[in-house]
């Protein structure tokens, strides 16, 4: 039997698959707390903009009708209510919309990246705002509130507690809490190795001529054991491109020399840059990382499908430690436990 017939009937028994299996095992056990905090951390991240807005502090309403205090007055009106603050700044709100900045890729955590196809130059119109923002100081500690320009009202914190927990949650997922460059760098890494997993993943999942559809759906009456098989084998197969362009995207968000480089020796150099197919493509990637699609259609329909898959590859490493805890851990403790006579 040619080793081509073997790995079409019966993969199991050619080495090189088995040797294949041994990588995808231990990369997958050795990131396993990396995939399980980016996969819980990127699904949320896909809302970021909504998770800000709702933890901000509500900011003032634009009233046409209303004459907003000056910048004295909103001193004066803070200095009233922060007794022995000096208020060092004042800037006052925006009375007008006014276009966005360009929109950016973003670095590997950016959770802040551009967010999706469909982003023009000069980006969408800001909506007026006139919630002005004063900057108080007192024995070295200094704070900035939101005030109603109308009113004088003190709102709140220019940044709530929540929101910094977000930009804590940005942090991790983009610089694992590390000092850039490093940061982004070993990110970087980390997904090329969790790419290196996918790959032989997708090579391992093969079963055999006469086992393959069964590796493609779950049964949920079967035993516990045959679910969670099922279930990693599911998932691994129709989520397949979602975890590889993962991978990749974050290699080339934390290390994008590689890419880029490799891009530019394959590029015409007489097209204009940002039309070639390399450029297109790792504009892409960025987006397709973030899942930020501001179709105003499909793009809420898309942020949901890759907020739920985003937690997909913590799934994997679940369902992949419990069969391997099945088949290896649980056989050698069971074998020891037989082996051992009574005293």
């Amino acid at each position: 039997m040619s080793i081509l017939t073997r790995v079409f009937h019966q993969p199991q028994r050619v080495w090189l698959r088995r040797a294949i299996f041994q990588v995808h095992l231990w990369t997958g056990l050795a990131l396993g707390l990396y995939v399980v905090v980016l996969s819980i951390t990127g699904s949320a991240l896909v809302y970021r903009a909504e998770l800000d807005r709702f933890l901000a502090t509500p900011r003032a309403v634009l009233d046409e009708r209303a004459t907003p205090m000056t910048a004295d007055q909103l001193r004066a009106s803070a200095g009233s209510i922060y007794a022995g603050w000096t208020v060092k700044e004042v800037f006052e709100g925006r009375y007008r919309a006014r276009s966005g900045g360009p929109g950016r890729a973003g670095g590997p955590g950016s959770a802040g990246g551009s967010g999706g196809p469909g982003g023009r130059p000069g980006g969408p119109r800001r909506p007026p705002d006139p919630t002005a923002t004063i900057v108080l100081e007192r024995e070295g500690q200094s704070v900035e509130r939101l005030f109603n320009p109308y009113t004088g009202t003190d709102l709140g914190d220019a940044t709530t507690q929540g929101q910094w927990f977000l930009l804590w949650v940005v942090r991790l997922h983009d610089d694992l809490l590390l000092e850039r460059p490093d940061g982004p760098w070993w990110n970087g890494l980390l997904s090329l190795i969790f790419t290196m997993s996918v790959i032989t993943g997708g090579v391992v999942w093969w079963p055999g001529a006469s086992r393959w559809k069964r590796s493609l759906g779950v049964k949920v009456k079967a035993g516990w054991r045959r679910f969670n098989w099922d279930l990693h084998s599911a998932l691994g197969f129709w989520l397949f491109f979602f975890m590889l362009m993962w991978g990749i995207s974050g290699w080339y968000l934390g290390i994008p020399d590689p890419l880029t480089n490799f891009v530019e020796r394959i590029s015409d150099p007489d097209q204009p840059y940002g039309a070639r197919p390399g450029d297109i493509f790792l504009e892409w990637l960025p987006r397709l990382h973030f899942g930020r699609w501001r179709d105003p259609q499909w793009g809420p329909w898309l942020k949901a499908v890759w907020a739920v898959v985003g937690v997909v590859p913590a799934v994997l490493f679940v369902t992949g430690v419990i069969m391997w805890w099945n088949r290896v851990v649980r056989r050698r403790r069971t074998a020891h436990d037989v082996g051992v006579e009574p005293a």
